[in-house]
């Protein structure tokens, strides 16, 4: 009888996402009508808590560990994670509401998106500390910056200690500890976030592979930029992966969608350019459809639009 194999731990944020899908996002001091209105589960944690686990190639796959408020929002939570059959460890705050977020989308897919914390916010070492073992245990640790970095750091350092393989996608940009990156086994910052944690303004291979050099000098152990609609710069590789062309309607959760692909492909043993070109699949045919976890497909999607080359 063959031994399970070991879950991903994603650690990070949940929250409630109320989107409004209009034309156009309206500039400071306009008011644009007209929009649709919907309320979504989301929250780059939970998203690519969500994308680990439908991606996986069997049910039960993933340990999700986050904070939420007392509240309704916090409860759906926990509903949701087990609909996919996620170990979701969520820290109730008493006196935090769950996280929310405001996001614009335009009829393009673009998006800007504002959030608001709360639970995620107060996600401390103490908080994570009962579930250690878990992270021990993991085949990767996935994390985010919506929670504490100090909470993020000491994760990661647990992670390290036990060899487990840490993965960490930087959004939103913000400064890191310089003891934090020689933590990192992979980093997956956008093209925005690899400028602000670099210096480095990103807008083509070259300047991608520029951004790599700093971060690889700073101990991290691999790079991938993701780069929109350009595709995805691997340090590894040396190369630029063009992006899969398809008609986009909301791009909010393609890159926690590309994350949690990405990282199941590492665990299963896959290389970068496999993984890679798994997450990119993962995540193209995510931008087709409106949401952030709804978005999210399943592993047979994928399989399928392999068949179909």
């Amino acid at each position: 009888m063959t031994k399970p194999s070991k879950k991903i731990v994603v650690l990070g944020s949940t929250n409630t996402d109320m989107v409004i899908a209009g034309k156009r996002i309206p500039v400071p001091g306009e008011t644009v009508s007209g929009g649709k209105f919907m309320m979504n589960p989301g929250g780059k944690g939970a998203n690519q808590a969500v994308a680990v686990a439908r991606l996986s190639a069997k049910r039960g796959q993933c340990t999700f560990i986050a904070k939420v408020g007392d509240d309704i929002f916090g409860r759906e939570t926990a509903a949701r994670m087990k609909k996919d059959g996620i170990a979701a460890h969520l820290v109730i705050d008493r006196k935090e509401q769950s996280g929310t977020a405001l996001i614009l989308v335009d009829a393009k897919g673009q998006n800007v998106i504002s959030v608001a914390l709360g639970a995620n916010g107060t996600l401390s070492p103490k908080d994570v500390e009962p579930f250690r073992k878990d992270i021990e245990g993991a085949a990767a640790l996935v994390m985010q910056l919506e929670t504490p970095v100090e909470t993020v750091l000491w994760a990661a350092k647990v992670a390290h200690d036990k060899g487990v393989t840490v993965i960490l996608n930087p959004a939103p940009a913000g400064k890191l500890p310089k003891s934090l990156y020689p933590l990192v086994d992979w980093i997956t910052p956008n093209e925005t976030e690899a400028e602000l944690l670099t210096g480095v303004k990103v807008s083509d291979a070259a300047s991608a592979a520029k951004a790599v050099k700093v971060l690889k000098k700073r101990g991290v152990g691999h790079v991938v930029i993701t780069m929109g609609t350009k595709g995805c710069w691997c340090g590894d590789c040396g190369k630029l992966f063009p992006a899969l062309k398809v008609k986009a309607v909301d791009c909010v959760a393609a890159g926690d969608t590309f994350n949690g692909a990405f990282s199941v492909a590492l665990a299963e043993g896959k290389s970068c350019a496999e993984a890679i070109d798994f997450a990119q699949k993962a995540a193209a045919i995510a931008v087709t459809r409106p949401g952030a976890q709804s978005s999210v497909p399943y592993r047979k999607e994928i399989v399928k639009l392999r068949e179909q080359g």
